[in-house]
């Protein structure tokens, strides 16, 4: 444990933040493999996936959580997968 109390603060912050960066994560990883399971399966919902899972992308681009050009990367897969 730390002894100063920056550092102590800065383990309560990076706890904080990876917590919340968890949650958004999780969210955007449960879109997208709904989209690919919708895909996979044919459906006719699969295009209302395919654009929620583009949406959870993004958020997570603008909150820092992914990189933009892995989400510009995985929304071109799935596009591509639906069509």
């Amino acid at each position: 444990m730390a002894n100063i109390k920056s550092a102590e603060k800065r383990i309560k912050q990076s706890l904080k933040r990876r917590d919340r960066n968890r949650v958004v994560r999780g969210g955007t990883r449960t879109a997208v493999k709904k989209a690919r399971t919708l895909i996979d399966a044919g459906d006719a919902a699969a295009a209302e996936a395919v654009q929620s899972a583009i949406v959870a992308l993004d958020r997570s681009v603008s909150k820092g959580i992914i990189h933009k050009n892995n989400a510009a990367r995985r929304k071109s897969r799935l596009v591509r997968a639906l069509n």
